[in-house]
């Protein structure tokens, strides 16, 4: 692209206005095409605003964060093109005839479970000064949550998210009470039954049929809807809670009827119900299109219907079969061809944002079926091998401090492989998969992996004045994994370089970037209540029973807490390295803080056969389905 063109470029900054007045900048002189910006993270949902866009690119922070437009919204212009708006109403998902009937469907595997080798740590007897100190920190928790629960109930019950500072509400998935039935479980969890009983009956209230959104999202609804109920099921065998399960499964289960049964992850539901044919878009976010497995294979596993499980394992067999066909081979890139069920074509890959969930669940499925398909096992063991070589690395720090970070990865050929050192909260969720792995697979090596990236998610939280980790952050470093010395002044460079400034003296002495030392850039400077690295430090404290890692989940607990507490709840934070103490809240607060978030912290501090890791397996959203018993 030269100037000229380069100077056409539209970037559209997030804005409290509407879209015909976004403020318009006409250069961006670090990426080679052309993108919209969508603030500075995945999570940003400023691109529903943007439906009619046109662009190619969507951007997320760096060139390498850039993802076709598409593969967000999904709109398939030339099949629903001057069809006009479906008029909300009830339909029977199960009744609806498929345009491309499954021709030949796998059944779920009935072999008997084999042995696997037990995943939590022998804790034996614990001390009564230690039992004390948990049951109050437990307890704390439980507090922050019953809070919580109690402002949604009485300003936003029966809608999807609470906002913590006005008291009012949201609706952001569906419409469906997200936030009711993404709890459900954490309230049998932490023993608060009456609520839960009152939460099961509001749930018959939950019309799956109809949506107040126009299009709504497969993989969210699948992870907290589907997940949630398949849970709460599982935990207190409700059956109403199954049957809400199957109202889901049947809904979701739809979004496949297209040519070659590959799903329609950004789904305009009403259109369907009124039978117009579909059709996979050609960009699609791999996490969306790989993450619905443990749902679809635990509803299949309940009502004895293979359906399910023939719908995901179908997506599966394409994961298997182009492994080693893309430009990273062992990985899968960040967008994929659901339209001609092409893995291969994209250049960006990594364990974080837009791709983590397909790889945490290699290993859970291989739980999740008892190990009687080892396809799972070797995907998960192909991909981290290509993962530790291309993606993981070691930070440059000051005390040299043995941590690892996931980062990311642009390949366009074998032979131009750049690596970015970026560390997202989403990818903290890493540590904790490498420790089931470890176990259920009998990698040792896995384990010491584990403990490192933990480590890195906690270090970054000590890092900044708030005690809190940032969304992302980038870092320097080292050439290899065994570590390097600080160099303080590689540092400055690295952080002057990434601002496209010449690291002379006079711009190395001038140098107050609220950045700690061996961060180089703070692409997003939020906290959204996210979860990712107390999942990891509860998993990995689980399996290793490292004492150490209880005191690190009370700091993160405290830290949060005290930053983000309001009158009501809980809420985001717009910038978590402000230096004053105060940072600025934003009227969020997404269900997974009372769905994920909460109940990690509730479980690092419980007992530990509260939920065992032996007899459960939780998904992308905190939801624990049982195992086979004779696993």
């Amino acid at each position: 692209m030269d100037q000229g063109e380069r100077k056409k470029i539209n970037i559209l900054r997030r804005s409290s206005t509407p879209f015909q007045s976004y403020a318009k900048p006409t250069l961006h002189s670090i990426c080679d095409f052309p993108f919209y910006r969508l603030g500075s993270c995945a999570a940003d949902p400023i691109y529903e605003t943007l439906a009619t866009s046109k662009s190619k690119v969507v951007f997320f922070g760096s060139c390498d964060m850039a993802v076709p437009w598409q593969a967000l919204t999904n709109r398939r212009a030339r099949n629903f093109s001057g069809i006009p708006k479906a008029k909300h109403g009830s339909v029977h998902w199960e009744k609806i005839p498929p345009k491309y009937p499954v021709e030949t469907m796998t059944p779920l595997p009935t072999g008997a479970p084999r042995r696997m080798p037990p995943v939590q740590y022998d804790f034996g007897i614990e001390k009564a000064e230690d039992a004390t100190k948990s049951e109050e920190r437990r307890n704390e928790v439980k507090r922050v949550f019953e809070k919580c629960w109690s402002s949604y109930k009485k300003h936003a019950w029966m809608k999807d998210e609470l906002t913590p500072i006005t008291g009012g509400y949201k609706n952001t998935f569906g419409g469906w009470a997200a936030t009711l039935v993404d709890s459900l479980d954490t309230l049998w969890i932490m023993n608060m039954k009456e609520e839960f009983y009152e939460a099961v009956e509001a749930v018959g209230k939950i019309d799956f049929t109809t949506s107040v959104m126009d299009e709504v999202n497969v993989f969210e609804t699948t992870i907290r809807y589907l997940g949630g109920f398949l849970a709460a099921y599982d935990l207190s065998g409700e059956q109403a809670l199954r049957q809400k399960a199957i109202e889901v499964g049947e809904m979701i289960y739809v979004a496949f009827d297209t040519p070659n049964r590959m799903p329609i992850t950004r789904w305009q539901l009403h259109l369907a119900a009124k039978g117009y044919r579909q059709e996979a878009p050609e960009h699609i976010l791999v996490a969306e299109i790989g993450s619905l497995t443990m749902e679809f294979t635990r509803l299949s596993q309940i009502t004895g219907d293979s359906k399910w499980y023939d719908a995901t394992h179908r997506i599966m067999k394409a994961f298997d079969k182009q492994q080693d066909e893309t430009k990273l081979p062992g990985m899968w890139p960040v967008t994929v061809n659901a339209r001609d069920a092409d893995f291969t074509q994209d250049t960006w890959f990594t364990l974080s944002a837009m791709a983590d969930s397909l790889y945490e669940y290699l290993p859970k499925m291989h739980a999740l079926l008892g190990g009687v398909d080892d396809m799972y096992a070797r995907l998960y063991e192909r991909s981290m091998s290509t993962a530790l070589e291309s993606i993981i690395f070691r930070p440059m720090v000051p005390e040299k401090d043995d941590i690892l970070i996931a980062g990311n990865a642009r390949v366009r050929n074998p032979t131009s492989e750049k690596h970015e050192p970026q560390n997202q909260h989403l990818a903290c969720y890493a540590g904790g998969m490498f420790a089931l792995g470890a176990k259920l697979l009998s990698r040792a090596d896995h384990l010491q992996i584990a403990n490192k990236l933990t480590d890195g998610c906690i270090y970054s939280y000590r890092a900044f004045p708030l005690g809190i980790m940032p969304e992302i952050v980038e870092m320097v470093p080292c050439p290899t994994k065994d570590g390097c010395d600080w160099n303080e002044t590689a540092w400055r460079a690295a952080v002057l370089e990434s601002e496209g400034r010449e690291p002379t003296e006079s711009n190395m002495k001038v140098f107050d970037k609220r950045l700690p030392p061996g961060f180089v850039r703070i692409p997003d400077r939020r906290y959204i209540l996210r979860p990712e690295a107390i999942e990891s430090v509860f998993v990995l404290y689980r399996v290793s029973g490292r004492q150490d890692l209880l005191d690190s989940a009370w700091d993160m607990f405290t830290a949060i807490n005290n930053a983000t507490e309001t009158e009501l709840a809980n809420s985001a934070l717009a910038d978590v390295t402000v230096t004053d103490g105060k940072p600025r809240r934003q009227d969020s607060m997404e269900s997974f803080w009372t769905a994920e978030t909460l109940k990690y912290f509730y479980l690092v501090f419980s007992e530990t056969d509260l939920v065992s890791l032996d007899e459960w397996v939780f998904n992308t959203e905190a939801h624990p389905f049982r195992r086979p018993e004779n696993a």
